[in-house]
């Protein structure tokens, strides 16, 4: 039995988790909800959504409605996750949840004390690319990891763009940044201590922002984030023996691992999946009870906690450790 979606908002973003929704039998989108009800009419009209709403509180009243995607700015993230979770609803909410650790910690304490799911909404986490190159790191084939390295960024060209708004926790540290603070993370455990660096535009936002990041056993990892910066996207592994270089590490649309050693080249090819497709299905297969989300509270909160960190280096332009708890 499929499970009946809302969707809070409008977003741009929202065509790209639509077209996977479209390819998981578990989803069925049933509700669109705006501030503007004849943008939520047209909205729904176009991608063939049953009900529209002129409210997200309407939508949230929706007692049809078991699993709110939620794609709203940044600094909305937290408050519409917890209204939804005391509504009742299982939570999908776009990467970042939060910069902020505690009201992490917040949310999910709301989904728990509610008996609701809650996953931050990292979709590459889901492809099968992401799967096959930890299932490489984990069997040696580059020997020892030593050095992370990833890159993602873009020019963000009007003004207005929410990312560019400070109030709303824009930022290219919160926007493309997170995707490789994750992937760092996912790779080489949590962070011990952080050294970043940013540069700042649009009404006092970091718009290119560059950091590297110490883990235990030695391994080191740097990456660069823009909104001001030409389109790039890469992820590299680099270890004693040879490295796994992605040219398409956050996208997955063209899901290649290079595999670097004895001077040789092996493109390791995997078929194309859609990420946010198989990211609503698996939230839709833990609702219904048929596995686990992929994503948790732990992988939410040491991403809160390495952000909060980084965006605190920055600022003192001096190291930062990153605390194991929020004390």
């Amino acid at each position: 039995m499929s499970v009946r979606w809302g969707i809070l908002s409008t977003a741009r973003i929202n065509r790209l988790f639509l077209a996977g929704a479209r390819q998981a039998p578990e989803v069925e989108v049933l509700a669109v909800a705006s501030r503007d009800g004849e943008r939520a009419r047209e909205f729904a009209a176009q991608h063939g959504i049953e009900r529209a709403y002129d409210s997200y509180e309407a939508l949230l009243a929706d007692p049809d409605v078991e699993a709110l995607y939620i794609p709203l700015p940044n600094s909305l993230h937290v408050p519409w996750t917890v209204r939804a979770l005391e509504a009742g609803k299982h939570v999908l909410c776009e990467k970042p949840l939060s910069r902020h650790p505690a009201e992490v910690e917040r949310a999910f304490a709301v989904a728990e004390s509610s008996g609701r799911l809650l996953m931050e909404a990292f979709m590459y986490r889901h492809n099968p690319q992401t799967r096959r190159l930890c299932e490489l790191v984990a069997q040696g084939a580059i020997g020892t990891p030593r050095l992370i390295r990833a890159a993602f960024s873009f020019a963000a060209a009007d003004p207005a763009d929410i990312r560019l708004s400070r109030e709303l926790d824009g930022g290219a540290l919160m926007d493309v940044g997170c995707y490789c603070v994750s992937a760092v993370r996912l790779l080489a455990g949590e962070p011990e201590r952080v050294c970043a660096e940013q540069t700042l535009g649009g009404d006092g936002v970091d718009v290119v922002f560059a950091a590297t990041m110490s883990f235990p056993g030695g391994v080191l990892a740097h990456f660069d984030a823009g909104l001001a910066l030409a389109a790039r996207d890469e992820l590299e592994v680099v270890g004693e023996e040879g490295s796994l270089f992605l040219d398409d590490p956050w996208h997955c649309r063209s899901p290649v691992i290079e595999l670097r050693r004895s001077g040789a080249t092996e493109r390791i090819e995997l078929p194309a999946a859609d990420s946010y497709g198989l990211e609503a299905a698996n939230f839709s297969d833990a609702i219904r009870g048929r596995g686990r989300p992929l994503l948790g509270r732990e992988d939410a909160l040491g991403q809160a906690r390495a952000i909060a960190a980084l965006y605190a280096s920055a600022e003192r332009r001096a190291p930062a450790p990153v605390p194991e708890d929020d004390q």
